[in-house]
């Protein structure tokens, strides 16, 4: 095992192209660290950058005491586990988990032990004498694994490893892979699109985009205090409201204003969020998560300075959850940052976005509770839990949390 470092890192390509920016990033030994960003951000050149798989314009990485950046691939002590599974069709499981081995020359019963052992902590011990044509994406993923297992590696790399595995398959191989690590205590990096396997697998998450870290962080912390609107908006799922809004006093008390509606802020987000204050008579964006709304009709005594009128335009039934999408008269925040979460889950969602801006008014997404007896074109009120806004600047998408030093 070991601790990786990533100090400074860039990768630039001979057309100019900045695909990795002034990277910095600790990976504490035993610790499973996920790196998540939309397409294209960066996160797999960052991966093979660690494994040697692709040379480092500027900075520096360290695997252990070793500073690796002109270490050829196999002599980095690493094993790695690619989304395409990469084995031999010509050979056993057995032989396909022993490969690295035998080039190692490492003896023949200690082979014979190590693939066994991690055979059985695979549940591949009836599979031993197969060839990979004969086994199932969950076998052939765990054989992946188990090849990587036998080497006893100072680090596992993973690059997006489930992404060609159905749905419920994913879900089940998460768990298995997160279990492994913990019990292996191997130092791991994870690339992954999916946020919702970068939440419920890493004990940290790197958010990346467009090449430059956004914050690292454990997935509650990136969940309840997102450093930008970037990273709460790809936090989360569904994806987190964003809108246009003003903060102004009313009888003393700072609220916010979202087209007519007027929605107060209680004492601990003020006390939480000091800077919130310096707003006073601004703009803002405020961030609402879909599951911090819920049904008026199912909470006893709701505010009624909390409630939010809607018309639900479409009902999601998803058993555990009720999924509503309504507009409101308030304009969405369409910067940037907006504008590529919209994109990378696809051109139609920027294109409503975007429709729906250019009449003053936004696209709200609300998760209920299942026992909500709303239907489409019901008018409804919505009890917004004000306790749990987010806020961010405006002008640089910054989370708004702490007073600047005076």
């Amino acid at each position: 095992m070991a601790q990786i470092v990533l100090e400074d890192v860039w990768k630039v390509y001979g057309d100019g192209t900045e695909a990795v920016r002034a990277l910095d990033l600790q990976i504490d030994d035993g610790e499973f660290m996920v790196l998540v960003g939309p397409s294209g951000c960066g996160k797999t050149t960052a991966l093979r950058m660690v494994a040697g798989l692709e040379a480092i314009t500027k900075g520096e990485v360290r695997i252990g005491d070793r500073v690796v950046n002109d270490v050829p691939p196999k002599e980095r002590d690493i094993a790695m586990v690619f989304q395409n599974y990469a084995l031999y069709p010509h050979m056993t499981v057995f032989d396909n988990m022993a490969f690295g081995l035998k080039l190692q020359k490492v003896p023949k019963a200690e082979i014979d032990k190590r693939v066994r052992d991690a055979a059985h902590i695979l549940g591949l011990d009836e599979l031993l004498n197969r060839k990979p044509r004969a086994l199932s994406g969950g076998q052939r993923q765990r054989v992946a694994m188990g090849r990587a297992i036998v080497r006893k590696p100072q680090a596992f790399l993973m690059d997006e490893p489930l992404s060609n595995l159905d749905a419920k398959l994913r879900v089940q191989m998460r768990a298995e892979i997160a279990r492994l690590q913990h019990e292996l205590d191997v130092t791991t990096i994870y690339v992954t699109h999916d946020q919702i396997e970068a939440m419920t697998m890493g004990d940290r998450v790197a958010v990346i985009r467009k090449g430059m870290l956004q914050q690292v962080d454990n997935p509650q912390r990136l969940y309840e205090r997102p450093r930008n609107i970037f990273v709460a908006g790809f936090i989360g799922s569904p994806a987190m409201n964003l809108l246009e809004a003003s903060l102004a006093r009313r009888d003393g008390a700072l609220i916010v204003q979202l087209g007519d509606l007027q929605l107060p802020i209680p004492p601990e987000v003020l006390a939480e969020r000091p800077a919130l204050a310096g707003y006073d008579g601004r703009k803002v964006v405020v961030g609402i998560r879909p599951e911090d709304m819920e049904d008026a009709a199912l909470v006893a005594d709701a505010p009624a300075d909390r409630r939010l009128p809607a018309t639900v335009e479409l009902r999601e039934a998803l058993g555990s959850d009720v999924v509503i999408h309504f507009t409101i008269a308030a304009p969405p925040a369409v910067g940037d940052d907006v504008r590529e979460l919209a994109v990378d889950v696809g051109k139609e969602v920027l294109e409503k976005v975007e429709k729906t801006a250019a009449r003053g008014e936004a696209s709200v997404i609300a998760r209920l509770n299942p026992r909500t007896h709303v239907q489409k074109g019901d008018r409804i009120e919505l009890v917004v839990d004000t306790a749990r806004l987010h806020f961010f600047d405006p002008d640089d998408g910054s989370g708004v949390y702490e007073a600047p030093a005076t």
